[in-house]
């Protein structure tokens, strides 16, 4: 059958990935955009858009009539699902072709057989592949925990949770399910074995409507935060490790798996491996993956491509592609680490991450960058975090992980908060290096885990930026000066005061003070031995520091600066002369920590609470936030409820201590 034009029913990085090969195959593109996505980039790559009105996803990308109307009055006879949303929902599938329209994914059937956790871990172990035995949670004991809850109708860490106490197992299922419901349209969860340490490891296959069915390789995706991958690589570290037939039994397995529910199309086979090699069968994800770009970059394959050729009706090659060298992709997301992975929305003033490639393969070593946004995108609190993906190819693991962490942290990044410094750290530490890389690699990390979240450039690194912030600023007053603007800044006849600037770290509280004073010689810097500023201007600074020279990139964007430089990525705060009244709090007051909607509370006004007892729950970017309580206390006010829409800093709650004696 023959495909023309393409709709891709999804927003963001994958829309961009998927129009990037359309055009490669000269295939028309058709975006679908939601009210705050209209000016996102996924909608200016594509030839045609259609608005969804609305702004949640429920509202838009989830609505299948809405987004199969679009392809129709598109002119589209294509379309293609990307991650997430309603990449595995058969219904949708059905009534895509149903409309006369050509699906890009597996039968609606293959859908539906994978789409029930529960029933797919079944109809695996009939077919002889490996399986972690499912748990009703109304039947659950203290012998089976640590339990893992799942969401049955999708993946990414939403609807997870781990239970280790059976009096929390209720609380978690609700929650789980609240949060299913949110992100995929189905609140139905399940209860499996946790198995600590684990390795995930998956397996790629593409099958054809001949019979045909390749693995095309494996990916080792163990490193996450909340049940969600931050960190793939193919090939597998473990397998490489453990050797052997693993491989190859992997990808028996896989095959077996595809074959027994007459799949078409790209999918993942998810396995969860112990040290020894052990694998049991997760799930089959019946889509492309997130992770696909490592895949891509280490076979030599465009499985995008592949998927609209198989789509059209087109045979398979008779040989699966061969792996080469070694990929690593990290996942770039708008969060901070160091405060519980809160995430971070608003706009994003500047983004330029160095690549060889957008979107495609790569002929030599080098980067990649899959990306939905671009200078000037504002980061919406109604859909996932995530940035971008940063993908590396080389021929040895370690060469790829040292060329990924230099271009992250060498990239500009003007905007909310993000989770590059973690991803950088990890490249570099030691464990990952050596390989070891399971499941619990964050959690275990204990308290090196500070060390992980703590900013890639160390303290020295921040009063150089903060010196450059305040010349960068000086300058720009000269610059703007309607009067003798020629002048060296705070000029005297005699030695004059220091001029002072302040400045606190993003992620920090200490200030950081700067002292300057134009002098004959340059600048005199008392806080700064060894430094002599060579030249400044109001949006660079060069430096040197005991005879190295380095130059240093400023933006200031209204009291934030980015400093940018070899080695330096900072944000600093400009710590205003005087305070503003009307920003004073309460002394006790829990403030929000991200926008988003109240979906719970477990306290009145007047209960008495401890030191992280959970009080609110707020859902933002499609997950589940629980806001504890920061000391001992009363709660003197409570100023929200639930349902309630709610902006950064907004006052929860009044958190008191408690008089003597005080029985509340």
């Amino acid at each position: 059958m023959s495909i023309t034009s393409v709709l891709v029913a999804n927003r963001g990085e994958i829309a961009c990935r998927v129009f990037a090969t359309c055009r490669r195959m000269g295939l028309s593109t058709v975006a679908v955009f939601s009210d705050p996505d209209a000016d996102m980039p996924h909608v200016r790559a594509a030839d045609l858009a259609v608005r969804l009105p609305g702004q949640t996803a429920a509202d838009t990308y989830l609505r299948g009539e809405a987004v199969i109307g679009a392809a129709l009055s598109a002119g589209a006879d294509a379309i293609h699902p990307g991650y997430g949303f309603l990449s595995e929902n058969a219904g949708f599938a059905q009534a895509v072709l149903d409309a006369g329209l050509v699906w890009i994914g597996p039968p609606p059937a293959a859908i539906e057989a994978m789409g029930a956790k529960v029933n797919a871990k079944e109809l695996m172990q009939r077919a002889g592949v490996p399986v972690l035995g499912s748990i009703d949670p109304a039947s659950a004991t203290a012998a089976d925990l640590p339990l893992l809850i799942k969401a049955s109708a999708g993946g990414g860490g939403r609807g997870m949770r781990i239970v280790r106490e059976l009096a929390d197992l209720d609380s978690h299922v609700v929650s789980a399910a609240r949060e299913a419901q949110s992100a995929f349209g189905d609140p139905t969860v399940f209860c499996e074995p946790y198995i600590e340490r684990g390795h995930h490891i998956e397996v790629q296959i593409l099958a054809d409507t001949h019979g045909g069915v390749w693995a095309v390789g494996e990916r080792e995706c163990s490193i996450q935060r909340r049940h969600q991958k931050v960190v793939e690589e193919a090939p597998a570290p473990l397998v490489d490790r453990v050797g052997g037939d693993l491989r190859d039994r992997l990808y028996a397995a896989a095959r077996d798996a595809a074959k027994a529910i007459d799949y078409v199309g790209a999918g993942t086979v998810e396995f969860l491996a112990d040290e020894q090699g052990r694998f049991y069968f997760l799930e089959t994800n019946t889509r492309l993956q997130v992770e696909h770009p490592v895949t891509e970059l280490t076979t030599g394959t465009d499985l995008v491509q592949w998927q609209l050729r198989i789509a059209a009706g087109e045979p398979l090659d008779a040989a699966e592609p061969v792996s080469d060298g070694h990929a690593i992709e990290v996942r770039l997301y708008a969060e901070d680490p160091a405060a519980d992975w809160q995430p971070q929305s608003g706009a994003v003033h500047a983004v330029d991450i160095r690549s060889d490639s957008m979107f495609s393969g790569l002929s030599r070593p080098g980067i990649r960058v899959d990306a939905g946004i671009a200078s000037g995108s504002v980061i919406s609190t109604f859909y996932d975090p995530m940035l971008a993906k940063v993908i590396s190819w080389a021929p040895d693991r370690r060469l790829a992980a040292a060329m990924l962490a230099r271009t992250l942290a060498d990239a500009a990044l003007h905007g909310p908060v993000t989770n590059r410094d973690l991803l950088v750290n990890i490249l570099r530490d030691k464990d990952f290096l050596d390989g070891h890389t399971d499941t619990g690699f964050l959690d275990a990390a204990g308290d090196g885990y500070a060390a992980l979240v703590a900013p890639a450039a160390d303290d020295d690194a921040a009063r150089l930026a903060a010196l450059a912030a305040a010349l960068a600023d000086a300058a720009a007053n000269r610059v703007s000066a309607r009067v003798q603007g020629g002048l060296p800044g705070g000029w005297r006849n005699l030695a004059s005061g220091y001029q002072t600037k302040k400045f606190v770290a993003a992620g920090g509280t200490d200030e950081i003070v700067v002292r300057y004073r134009p002098a004959r010689g340059g600048y005199e810097l008392p806080d700064h031995p060894g430094v002599r500023v060579v030249r400044t201007a109001p949006d660079e600074v060069r430096v040197d520091v005991d005879g190295v020279q380095r130059a240093l990139a400023v933006a200031r964007y209204d009291d934030t600066v980015y400093v940018d430089g070899p080695g330096i990525a900072v944000a600093l705060r400009i710590v205003p002369r005087f305070t503003d009244p009307s920003a004073v709090r309460t002394p006790g007051s829990l403030l929000a920590p991200m926008p988003g909607s109240i979906v719970r509370i477990a306290v009145a006004q007047g209960d008495r609470v401890t030191a992280g007892q959970p009080l609110i729950w707020l859902e933002a970017m499609k997950m589940e936030h629980t806001i504890g309580a920061p000391a001992d206390g009363v709660v003197e006010t409570l100023a929200v409820t639930e349902g309630q829409q709610l902006s950064v800093g907004d006052v929860l709650a009044v958190i008191t201590e408690a008089a003597e004696g005080d029985d509340a």
